[in-house]
């Protein structure tokens, strides 16, 4: 295939993949492509269970286990204009192979720091993990959109996404059954136990968590040589229709491009603060141990992948930008129930709002790089540098939390939700008005 082709329309006389138009030559590297978002979604929400058992484990507070999520997402952060250059230079192979291998590295990093036992080398770990996800992230996401009629873009990336939360869930059922114990000790149990039988309770805890991170390692190094065997597109045009090349700097001309990445930011912060502080919540408002908070968290996962399949089919009928509006507005309604009533309303609003957190942050991808042209992979690496918010926000919440309870931590996230109804109500006004 020339490069300039789109990819969803095959060369003259070359066979098509069914409905989707993609040469069956090319359908080796779609499954791998769509399996990335398993992948990624797997090792996002292994942070929310990591969370848990590193704060019963090396007895932080909450704020202190948000450098999981700070960690992670500055990865993202500083690699993804990086992986832009290489995917730009060398293509979607290259970028892909080598987030496999950064991911797979990362995970193997967690065998070492469980057997010193220091928090810090776990957070290594995770830095490297995130940074080969950022090359994944920032190849993957403009790959599927170009996978056929811009104009469905948007749809097409929300049905790849919806094997982002299938990676979630799995995640989560990995953390609950192989990491988490479901042995809690509080301060008046700990305080009868002699040294010895306490430093063995706080080792096996930290012990648990490398066995799973080996396996992933593992699966992900054998993806790594998958990707690196099987025949990928090459990269689209860098150039548009008069020939000029796109320049990174031209992408903060673009309004609606800048208007997503602060969307996206919001987003990701809101997303990654009520995961990761679920189980936390479940335990402080209806006393919930760490497995219930995690079965609740698995519970959040199951309607985010319901929504997502449902939230795709809808924008055959609806705007994406006007369903990402009405999901928005109900996700402030929800998450301020939960911040504002607490118990087991609270909890169930919490639980509630993943079904409308769905479609959120693919519609705003989508939207952020629509008509971008050449400029489309600077473009998404720029809206990947955004999943800082996960740290930022994250970070917030645990501080708030410290200060005045998780309850009302989740204040955060209300205000970061209005942001992205914002961006909505903004971008549909500028599609009706163009």
């Amino acid at each position: 295939m020339h490069a300039d082709m789109p990819l969803g329309r095959a060369s003259a006389g070359a066979p098509a993949a069914g409905a989707i138009g993609v040469p069956r030559r090319y359908l080796p590297a779609l499954v791998i492509t769509v399996s990335l978002f398993f992948l990624w979604g797997m090792a996002n929400n292994l942070n929310d269970i990591l969370i848990a058992q590193f704060r019963k484990a090396f007895t932080l507070s909450d704020f202190e286990t948000s450098f999981v999520q700070q960690v992670f997402y500055l990865g993202y952060f500083l690699l993804a204009v990086p992986a832009s250059v290489v995917m730009r230079r060398y293509g979607y192979k290259a970028a892909i192979v080598l987030g496999l291998l950064l991911y797979g590295t990362g995970a193997l990093l967690f065998y070492p720091a469980a057997s010193a036992g220091v928090y810090q080398l776990f957070l290594l770990g995770l830095f490297v993990i995130a940074a080969g996800l950022a090359f994944l992230e920032t190849s993957a996401n403009p790959l599927m959109g170009e996978l056929g009629d811009p104009a469905g873009a948007t749809r097409r990336l929300n049905w790849a996404q919806a094997a982002n939360p299938l990676g979630a869930l799995t995640g989560i059922l990995v953390g609950r059954y192989f990491i988490l114990s479901g042995i809690e000790h509080d301060e008046a149990a700990l305080a009868t136990m002699d040294a010895a039988a306490r430093n063995a309770f706080y080792r096996a805890e930290v012990q648990a968590i490398a066995p799973p991170y080996v396996v992933i390692a593992i699966v992900v190094l054998l993806f790594a040589l998958a990707a690196a065997l099987v025949v990928f597109p090459a990269n689209a045009a860098t150039t548009d229709e008069d020939g000029r090349e796109g320049r990174f700097l031209d992408v903060f001309r673009r309004p609606r491009l800048i208007a997503a990445v602060v969307a996206q930011f919001f987003y990701v912060g809101a997303q990654v603060g009520v995961w990761s502080y679920t189980i936390r919540y479940a335990q402080a408002n209806v006393g919930l141990n760490e497995r219930g908070g995690a079965d609740a968290l698995l519970l959040s996962l199951a309607l985010f992948a319901a929504g997502r399949f449902l939230g795709s089919a809808l924008m055959a009928r609806l705007a994406p930008v006007r369903l990402l509006l009405i999901f928005a507005g109900v996700s402030i309604a929800l998450i301020a129930v939960a911040a504002l009533a607490g118990g087991w309303l609270g909890l169930i609003a919490l639980v509630a709002a993943s079904f409308f957190m769905s479609i959120q942050f693919p519609t705003i991808f989508a939207l952020g790089i629509e008509g971008l042209g050449p400029l489309r992979r600077a473009g998404a690496s720029l809206i990947v540098m955004a999943i800082i918010g996960g740290a930022g926000l994250t970070a917030l919440m645990g501080l708030v939390s410290d200060l005045a309870g998780i309850t009302n931590a989740m204040l955060v996230p209300v205000v970061s939700f209005a942001v992205v109804a914002a961006f909505a109500w903004w971008a549909g006004r500028r599609m009706e008005t163009n």
